[in-house]
């Protein structure tokens, strides 16, 4: 037996990829705390918009709090309700094997983001820093984009340091124009979206749940915005790092892979255990499949069945609008908040090596970032009021 040779822990086998996908999701944070620093100042801008979210009630600085708790929760609701609807039509459409709809219809997506609401927030930023440019110059670079972002994320010839930098932006810019809603409204969506996120995944009916139980029985892939990890490669043997099982299972030594977070057709994510179709106990999108995987079947750029680390744009999205809040009050806070999400997504894999079955990744974060917004505020409040009062004492 080799003296060098130990078990490896959890952490040590998955140290390498949760880098790699916390790396991203703090860039994405990162940008949209510098677009609202900076774009807020302009009080055009950091004015609310009108959406679904805002369809129920429209808060007003008149309203007392009691007022905008409801109409919050109401607008939530509204949103919830509205997101339900959509990925059961999905379910519906996906059953039907209308999945080159499905891709139109995420391509499109994308194209509106990065077109429409990136093109609303460059003119914002050439207003602010005051940019010369003329109109058929700034179109022709934007449709450029545009059009390059759409093909990176639905074409896998495209490299994946271009995939997963585009993945981010549509991330940064969805994710500003949510930090663009009424606060109430703001914090209590997303702790409605943190609760469905758990029924939508966990609940037998649940609506993800079907879709994915659909997409297993068929051996399918769903149609999703989702940011793949680069697959890790080990350094001796050369070859993409299978993940360790955590419970014995009477298939092929080959076809054993290890936990992943898979992402759902709305955007939110789920962390999984790699196996059987039917010893799966909850969900699962991002399948990889029950063979060995050698370095040239990756497509030469990274991309293919590795079984690295996947995370829903829907997490993204939402991580990126709580600290984006938070920074509308102070920065001490946006640093609070971070560290609460970042540590949200560890607990989520410790409670994951510890049930040894698939959990939502965005309820943990989102309840701990909310949680240690309030506190912050309410510290910071009292530290300066009592620092007020020390120096009218003085």
């Amino acid at each position: 037996m080799d003296q060098n040779e130990r078990p490896t822990s959890l952490l040590h086998t998955l140290g390498e990829e949760i880098i790699r996908i916390i790396t991203p999701v703090s860039i994405c944070m990162f940008s949209v705390v510098i677009l609202v620093s900076v774009l807020n100042t302009n009080p055009s801008n950091s004015s609310s918009i009108s959406t679904i979210a805002t369809i129920a009630y429209n808060e007003s600085s008149s309203d007392s709090e009691w007022d905008k708790f409801k109409g919050a929760l109401l607008n939530s609701l509204v949103f919830v309700a509205v997101v339900t609807a959509v990925t059961f039509l999905l379910v519906l459409l996906f059953y039907f094997r209308c999945t080159s709809f499905l891709k139109y219809y995420m391509g499109f997506s994308a194209f509106l983001v990065l077109g429409f609401m990136g093109g609303e927030i460059a003119i914002f930023l050439i207003e602010v820093f005051r940019i010369k440019i003329d109109c058929f110059t700034f179109v022709l670079l934007l449709f450029n984009f545009t059009i390059v972002g759409v093909f990176a994320i639905f074409m896998s010839q495209i490299p994946i340091f271009v995939t997963q930098s585009y993945m981010v932006v549509i991330g940064v810019l969805t994710a500003y124009w949510f930090t663009m809603l009424p606060e109430w409204t703001t914090w209590v969506l997303l702790v409605a979206m943190a609760l469905y996120d758990l029924a939508a995944v966990l609940l037998p009916g649940g609506p993800l749940r079907l879709l994915v139980e659909l997409a297993i029985s068929r051996d399918e892939d769903i149609p999703a915005l989702v940011y793949e990890a680069r697959p890790v490669v080990s350094p001796t043997s050369h070859t993409v790092v299978q993940r360790r099982v955590w419970r014995d299972r009477p298939v092929i030594p080959e076809s054993q892979t290890g936990p992943q977070i898979g992402s759902d057709s709305t955007g939110t994510s789920q962390i999984v255990e790699e196996g059987r179709a039917h010893e799966l106990s909850a969900p699962l999108i991002e399948r990889v499949r029950e063979h060995g995987l050698e370095p040239e079947s990756l497509d030469g750029i990274g991309l293919g069945l590795s079984g690295a680390i996947k995370l829903g744009l829907g997490d993204f999205i939402f991580y990126s609008v709580l600290v984006g809040r938070a920074a509308m009050y102070d920065f001490m806070t946006v640093y609070a908040c971070y560290l609460a999400i970042i540590a949200g997504l560890g607990i989520t894999l410790i409670l994951l090596a510890f049930y040894q079955k698939a959990l939502p990744a965005l309820p943990v974060s989102v309840m701990l970032g909310v949680l240690f917004y309030v506190l912050t505020r309410v510290f910071l409040e009292e530290f300066v009021v009592q620092c007020s009062s020390n120096l009218l004492m003085f």
